[in-house]
């Protein structure tokens, strides 16, 4: 069977072919729910996707927005080191030379490297939406591909609906593909813009273009039947040379043909190249980063880049990981800048605390039956509620706890809290916390907008002097899960708080019927961890 895969891999780079990979996350990714991107924003994410080696960034829509036409004059003026820059538009209106058209214009004015001109392909799109006839939308085509040549870009056309169009009227479909050629266009790329295509339609429609026509053919697809990425890999197995898609799969409705995927199943498991492939161990940092920019949870069971694609928690998965991992993982995790996760639960066995010591660099004496005991220790906290999946700090802490490696650096005393309301809407929370530091008593008080930021300021401010790199730490999440709802108010609440600093961050857990305790054992663990990793370097 190992003789047979080398054989499929050796056949497979004889016959590597190279594909372009187009990203539009800065247009249609941005018209996901939720995101709202600044001008830095875009330039931000142009920057890391020229990192990846994207071949081409759609920046936007010059002429329908003023925050578009600022982003093109600021790329203008960053070093790129690889991605072009494109922008999109329509073709011009009917009854109005491209001189005049004010879109038309504004693409010129752009001075991107490529324009992407989107025409509609369907008859039905054609007379419904645009009111206009078949002929009239041929040469509205035909017209802004060759002035645009004419003024020396490198032209695309977006066929709009082209799968719906193909599959209704095929000879049209093609007539506009072949308006363009004829035009001078450098590209045809062909929209499943309502996402309803099927990857054997797209194999067969696909095949039969690129058979047709003299100039390259991309593909763009969204996702509303959740198969972008697997049309966009029937297309090119079919003779695409160049995919559009987004970081994340972002895009109005269901998205966009996910990128992060899309790239590592391309040159990881059908052989094809792109200029990404040089920076495939960045990816899982990619998705990442845009994520974050865009201010959206990330998929942490996202293929490839979430946190959990190479999660394992059953012990029976883990002790066969750890004779071999191709048992449970389809790639090396590494490949794509991610790593191995080994979840310790209520499923968990001993080799899971056994790989995860090994993971976390510590070495457990077998003969002493640490991790056996670290095992029971974690099913008693999980039956009350506990989680460590999210959670490694306080589960390392457990470990390191367990082999004498670290000790509380500091005692909690006693804390109080008080809730005052001031006029109108205007509440303030006080947090009183008496902690001993070597010896050293401290008795202080701070204020917040909640209880929980009022306990973790006056915790701060106790252990400051006596820590100063606390400073250096803040909260950027805080999740509160109700644990057994029948109870009602009595219910148990699981806390889960992620901290960071400037190289790390981390997670850490509390259960309580009370959820001030709850998010007091949290954020404790939260300094506690930190505070030993800086001494354990």
């Amino acid at each position: 069977m190992r003789n047979m895969q080398k054989l499929l891999d050796k056949e497979r780079i004889m016959q590597k072919k190279t594909i372009t990979i187009y990203d539009t996350t800065l247009r249609d990714g941005s018209q996901t729910a939720g995101i709202s991107l600044s001008i830095q924003d875009k330039i931000n994410i142009s920057k890391i996707l020229d990192w990846l080696k994207i071949d081409v960034i759609e920046g936007g829509w010059p002429g329908s927005n003023p925050k578009d036409d600022q982003f093109f004059e600021d790329i203008s003026k960053t070093d790129l080191k690889h991605s072009r820059i494109a922008a999109f538009g329509s073709t011009r209106r009917k009854g109005v030379t491209c001189d005049d058209d004010q879109i038309i214009q504004s693409l010129v004015k752009s001075n991107a490297d490529i324009i992407t001109i989107v025409a509609k392909t369907w008859d039905f799109q054609v007379t419904k939406a645009l009111n206009m006839s078949l002929d009239e939308n041929l040469e509205l085509i035909s017209d802004t591909v060759s002035y645009l040549k004419s003024k020396a870009f490198e032209v695309y056309l977006d066929a709009e609906h082209f799968y719906d169009g193909y599959k209704e009227n095929a000879d049209y479909a093609l007539k506009c593909l072949k308006a363009a050629e004829q035009a001078g266009a450098d590209m045809l790329v062909l929209c499943d813009t309502n996402g309803g295509t099927l990857p054997n339609e797209v194999s067969l429609i696909t095949q039969k273009v690129t058979s047709l026509v003299d100039i390259p053919v991309g593909v763009h697809f969204h996702n509303d039947t959740g198969v972008a990425v697997a049309n966009s890999m029937a297309a090119v197995e079919a003779g695409a040379v160049s995919v559009q898609g987004t970081i994340n799969g972002y895009g109005e409705r269901c998205g966009n043909c996910d990128l992060i995927t899309f790239i590592p199943n391309a040159v990881l498991k059908m052989g094809f190249d792109c200029s990404s492939a040089q920076s495939l161990e960045h990816i899982t940092e990619v998705s990442r980063f845009v994520s974050e920019i865009s201010n959206l949870p990330h998929n942490e069971h996202r293929p490839y880049a979430g946190a959990y694609a190479f999660a394992h928690k059953g012990g029976i998965h883990v002790s066969a990981l750890q004779k071999d991992t191709r048992t449970y993982e389809h790639v090396e995790p590494k490949l794509v800048g991610n790593h191995r996760k080994v979840i310790i639960s209520e499923l968990s066995g001993k080799s899971n605390v056994e790989f995860k010591a090994k993971e976390l660099g510590i070495e457990i004496d077998k003969e002493l039956n640490i991790s056996k005991d670290v095992l029971k220790k974690i099913k008693d906290l999980e039956e009350k509620g506990f989680q460590f999946e999210a959670a490694e700090g306080s589960f390392e802490l457990i470990i390191r706890a367990s082999t004498g490696e670290y000790k509380p650096f500091f005692k909690f005393i006693s804390f109080r809290l008080i809730t005052e309301m001031f006029g109108q809407g205007h509440l303030e929370c006080e947090a009183t916390i008496k902690i001993e530091v070597n010896g050293q008593i401290e008795h202080t008080a701070a204020n917040g907008a909640g209880p929980v930021e009022a306990m973790d300021n006056a915790l701060r401010k106790a252990l400051t002097k006596f820590y100063p790199e606390i400073q250096n730490m803040h909260l950027s999440d805080y999740k509160v899960r109700v644990l057994n709802e029948g109870e009602g108010t009595g219910s148990s609440v699981r806390v889960l708080i992620d901290q960071t600093d400037s190289k790390r961050h981390w997670g850490t857990v509390g259960v309580s019927q009370n959820i001030i305790e709850a998010s007091w054992m949290a954020l404790v663990d939260g300094i506690e961890f930190m505070l030993f990793k800086n001494r354990n370097k």
